[in-house]
């Protein structure tokens, strides 16, 4: 099975040796995304909320470019720098997703790229494709 690129303006451009996503057959992974404004490639600096609901939407359009959507993620890895704020991402992540939710792991680590406080990557399966 060929990899296919996947890439959307709509989402901020690799900062690095990678693509924002790659689809084998119906399954897609998601690279992380971090709270970059992608017109500008600029930081979110407004606080954690605001972090996250910018990589939620990053997410979103890399998910629609590689023709699907939110719903269809499988699996996501959420990074943080400060699990202080996993009640926050709960409340900010029921807004993006609805049940049944993907598998989820939820990972303190000391640094994220940018000095961002939230990353998260994923596995999507595109629905309808054999």
């Amino acid at each position: 099975m060929s990899k296919q690129v996947i890439s959307t303006d709509k989402a901020p451009s690799a900062i690095g040796t990678y693509s924002q996503a790659v689809k084998v057959g119906s399954t897609v992974y998601l690279s992380g995304q971090i709270p970059l404004i992608p017109e500008s490639m600029e930081m979110i600096t407004t606080g954690f909320v605001d972090e996250a609901h910018q990589v939620f939407k990053n997410l979103a359009a890399v998910c629609e470019a590689a023709g699907g959507a939110l719903n269809d993620l499988a699996k996501v890895n959420i990074y943080l720098t400060d699990l202080g704020n996993f009640a926050q991402v709960n409340e900010i992540m029921s807004q993006y997703f609805a049940k049944p939710y993907p598998a989820r792991a939820a990972i303190g680590i000391n640094q994220l790229p940018k000095g961002a406080q939230i990353e998260i990557d994923g596995v999507m399966e595109i629905p309808g494709i054999n």
